[in-house]
């Protein structure tokens, strides 16, 4: 049986097992696995830190521990291993998500600890597809150019806002949100249909590896909802992640937001998994 003392700070000697067992599910793990596949596992690259669970060469679990705590394939003893480590260290993160049952059972740890959270999203299904969309994609969904970022800026921050319950430009003014903006657009990971100067709709590719790639920020300006344009945008940003970046296009969504996930549904999109967030 392994022990809580079994979890361990990752570093760049782990990375290629780290990377397999992240393979191992690459739908859930879309975005951990990218940001190693980005920097690595060295902590100030990586921005956080990754936790391990299980011995050199028996790694069973991870997690994330950076600007948000993300559990992989993490069973109820690497649970309790990661929220002692977590506990010691103190709340670092501004959310913990990942599959249901490891968050729920490490909030239940944390909680005691860290104190109430600001929100809790206790169901949100992880959506994905491997196919092609059967709708017509939208003919006018591109991606975004360099110099249209002082349009798309206003639609991202309306959709964090909206989305997480507070304006990204907390904190810090903004600053590093419209650097994460401005590098999705300059990597070609930024998609809009841009009409008169105004964002009608757009997405972005968030995560990115060679096994599925997952969309992030989906947005229709308010007074133009129900018309169809989520629908077709989507079905746009499918092709063109498709053909530019992973064969999985995946997502996850909160399961009260039935609207959107009766688009993503007429996308081809299919629930596989379900993960919970929990927002400070």
């Amino acid at each position: 049986m392994l022990r809580t003392s079994a979890s361990r700070v990752l570093d760049d000697n782990d990375r290629d097992e780290v990377l397999a067992l992240l393979d191992s599910d690459p739908v859930a793990n879309v975005f951990v696995s990218s940001r190693v596949r980005a920097v690595g596992l060295n902590p100030a690259r990586l921005g956080g830190q990754m936790w391990g669970f299980g011995p050199r060469g028996g790694l069973v679990s991870l997690c994330y521990a950076g600007a948000n705590m993300v559990p992989v394939n993490a069973g109820p003893e690497a649970v309790h291993a990661f929220a002692d480590r977590a506990r010691k260290q103190g709340r670092r993160c501004s959310s913990i998500v990942g599959p249901a049952d490891a968050v729920s059972l490490l909030w239940e740890r944390l909680e005691p600890h860290w104190g109430r959270a600001r929100a809790i999203r206790w169901a949100q299904p992880v959506m994905a597809i491997s196919h092609r969309s059967p709708v017509p994609p939208d003919p006018l969904v591109r991606r975004v150019r360099p110099d249209e970022f002082d349009i798309l800026l206003p639609a991202c921050v309306a959709m964090f806002t909206e989305e997480v319950g507070v304006s990204p430009n907390l904190g810090d003014g903004g600053a590093l949100y419209r650097t994460r903006v401005a590098e999705l657009i300059r990597i070609g990971r930024s998609y809009a249909r841009v009409e008169d100067g105004r964002v009608v709709f757009k997405a972005e590719v968030g995560a990115v590896t060679p096994h599925a790639c997952q969309i992030q920020g989906v947005w229709v300006a308010p007074e133009l909802r129900g018309k169809g344009h989520a629908v077709a945008g989507m079905a746009a940003v499918v092709d063109a992640a498709m053909s530019c970046f992973a064969p999985i296009v995946t997502l996850y969504v909160n399961d009260y937001n039935h609207a959107a996930r009766s688009v993503y549904r007429k996308v081809g999109f299919r629930e596989v998994d379900t993960f919970m967030s929990v927002l400070f």
